[in-house]
């Protein structure tokens, strides 16, 4: 049987890597990912592996977007600490969910009820997978799991010098992207380096508070201070404090901006 393992948290993937190899000594983990990015990476370039186990939150998001962006042919068992609600919904459509810490007594039960699901998958793209195969199960779940929410990020650690700085989310005027290279800048016109892409902020952030301006750009309100018409109905936005390059907001994105500065 192969494995792949999403869980954000190391302690955790191990852990749950030790009580597999009890409950099942056949099992070979052909990877640990810890974000929702690698994961659909590894599944656009790998064979589907037999089961899948995951963490609902990783470290860019909810899992749940993987099995929403690509199909996922395999069998998915879910670990997590949310809600026994959550739990119902799953275990309705046959697929399980095990509360963290997993227990090896759960995870022996859930690999035997895996072992006594047919596994049915299509050999073509345009033959469907029987009713009870596991993407269709799976389909189901999603259908009727309520999302958890996530907490957006309040702070985040920047380095200054030898130092490590717990700097407020508060305290961000804008995050830029250039040369693979984030660059936050605060409100009173300090500049760090942080290890995050702007797609996962865009998934930390709070959306009431923080807008992707354009490709290279993510602004909070307070650092917007004038919007000016541009060519083709673009906007170009004047930042405090400035940043490299004029900030340039496509015809599509113009009338968004607009509604989350009246908000």
């Amino acid at each position: 049987m192969t494995v792949l393992l999403l869980e954000d948290e190391y302690p955790a993937a191990e852990r749950l890597q030790r009580v597999l190899r009890q409950a099942a000594p056949e099992a070979q983990v052909l990877a640990v990912l810890d974000t929702v990015a690698g994961a659909l990476d590894w599944l656009d370039t790998n064979p589907a592996p037999d089961l899948i186990l995951s963490d609902i939150q990783l470290a860019d998001g909810l899992s749940l977007d993987v099995f929403e962006q690509t199909v996922v042919s395999s069998s998915v068992i879910f670990t997590t600490a949310y809600d026994a609600y959550a739990i119902r919904a799953f275990r309705a459509n046959s697929i399980d969910y095990l509360l963290k810490p997993v227990k090896l007594t759960e995870l022996t039960a859930a690999l035997e009820k895996l072992r006594r699901w047919p596994t049915v998958r299509p050999t073509k793209p345009s033959e469907a997978p029987e009713a009870d195969a596991p993407a269709q199960r799976l389909e189901r779940l999603l259908d009727a799991l309520p999302r958890p929410e996530r907490a957006h990020k309040t702070r985040f650690l920047v380095r200054h010098g030898e130092q490590l700085l717990p700097l407020p989310a508060t305290q961000v005027a804008w995050f830029q992207s250039r040369h693979e290279t984030t660059t936050l800048a605060t409100l009173d016109g300090r500049r760090f380096m942080v290890d995050y892409t702007l797609e996962q902020l865009e998934t930390l952030l709070d959306p009431t508070q923080f807008f992707r301006l354009n490709r290279q750009l993510i602004a909070q309100l307070p650092a917007v201070q004038r919007l000016h018409p541009h060519f083709n109905g673009k906007l170009l936005v004047a930042l405090q404090p400035a940043p490299s390059e004029e900030v340039l907001v496509s015809r599509e994105k113009a009338a968004l901006v607009k509604q989350w500065l009246e908000r």
